[in-house]
């Protein structure tokens, strides 16, 4: 809770969930994570599971960073990425690998050029996830 505290002194705005933090999705993997601030009042967000770190630096980098974090509360922000995970990130019916769609995974039909789905990334696999099948 002091770090609320502290970014109402600041005059930060914040963006409120259910735990009452601040939070920002993660780059990588999109799961919410805590906005946290450095000894110098700077913002950063960490992911452990991907190992990544974010430090936002600089007067125009922090505003522009708090006016996202506001507009994902007002826009809701993570309703939109749960639909987006929901449709481009797949799951191989075969190994369980995740990976989000890309165009060089594409599978199409030699007969139409109809797309038929998304190939797998991993190596050995060799499984096609159709497109348009819930996931």
């Amino acid at each position: 809770m002091g770090e609320i505290c502290r970014l109402e002194e600041l005059g930060l705005p914040r963006m409120i969930v259910a735990n009452g933090k601040r939070m920002f999705p993660c780059p990588v993997c999109a799961a919410p994570r805590e906005v946290r601030l450095t000894k110098k009042n700077k913002p950063y967000v960490v992911c452990d599971p991907c190992g990544i770190q974010v430090f936002i630096r600089g007067p125009a980098g922090i505003a522009a960073f708090d006016r996202l974090v506001d507009r994902a509360s007002g826009e809701d922000l993570w309703t939109r990425l749960h639909e987006m995970e929901r449709r481009y990130y797949l799951k191989c019916p075969k190994c369980g690998c995740r990976f989000w769609i890309d165009p060089e995974l594409v599978k199409t039909s030699i007969f139409d050029g109809s797309l038929q789905g998304f190939r797998c990334p991993q190596e050995d696999c060799g499984a096609t996830v159709a497109w348009g099948e819930k996931q």
